[in-house]
């Protein structure tokens, strides 16, 4: 193999000749990082370094995603594995890397971790029936990916659908609490831990609060009805009338 190629997988504990009880893969980075586009990483090495050993493997993640057929193999990798396979996520399971951790036996959080999901996205280019097809193909890819997430969760279709239009961030807790994951990793040396609050955030929410916020300060405020001008003082008339000046001219004849 090439040694610049990088991977986006590592295993650990694969001392030649030796078989371990429990083996270690790291995914951290993006899944399929310079790999998917030439021929020196590939599903099937992936597939003969996982099948090379036996025994159970755990699996840490910390990931942002990246390609969901890359996450497909080996979340279906995974879950054919006969050893039991415990995901551990200490950063972030994103995106496609949300996917493999719903291979896992059991799932793990720490408590500072993170979980996010969305729906599925590409780049298209061409007419309106190509964008037509591309359509399509996301509304494919993201059933596909719901059934990963039901699997693991049993959650309904509609609600994991909604959660993923949202593009929604869980905190441990909140994972747990939905089914994406089965309990926080601990700190073996603690005796007690502090409950921590569910929590989960919704980008596409917030940014529609702060969309509605921003233009309610910038629209123009309702025109006031305009106040009765105040009355005018009785205005005080000099001279004398018509009427008077003629009898004043009588009392004059007279």
């Amino acid at each position: 193999m090439n040694p610049k190629t990088k991977k986006f997988w590592t295993w650990k504990n694969q001392a030649e000749g030796e078989e371990t009880t429990e083996r270690v893969l790291e995914l951290y980075g993006t899944i399929a990082e310079e790999s998917w586009f030439d021929d020196d990483i590939t599903p099937k090495m992936f597939r003969d370094e996982l099948f090379s050993g036996t025994g159970d493997v755990t699996v840490w993640i910390n990931s942002p995603g990246g390609d969901c057929v890359a996450a497909s193999q080996i979340y279906s990798m995974l879950m054919d594995y006969k050893g039991n396979v415990t995901v551990k996520i200490d950063g972030i399971a994103a995106s496609a890397a949300s996917v493999i951790a719903m291979a896992g036996t059991k799932v793990l959080m720490a408590p500072t971790a993170l979980m996010m999901i969305h729906n599925p996205m590409t780049m298209a280019y061409g007419d309106h029936e190509d964008m037509q097809k591309a359509i399509e193909m996301l509304n494919e890819v993201k059933e596909s990916i719901i059934n990963a997430y039901e699997i693991k969760t049993n959650l309904s279709r509609a609600k994991l659908s909604h959660l993923m239009d949202s593009e929604t961030w869980m905190n441990a807790t909140k994972a747990i609490e939905l089914g994406f994951a089965d309990d926080m990793l601990t700190d073996d040396k603690k005796t007690e831990t502090d409950e921590m609050p569910a929590y989960a955030f919704s980008s596409k929410a917030a940014e529609t609060s702060l969309m509605n916020k921003l233009v309610a300060s910038i629209r123009p405020r309702a025109v006031q009805p305009k106040e009765a001008p105040e009355p005018k003082p009785t205005e005080v008339k000099h001279g004398r009338s018509v009427t008077e000046l003629m009898e004043r001219l009588d009392l004059l004849k007279n």
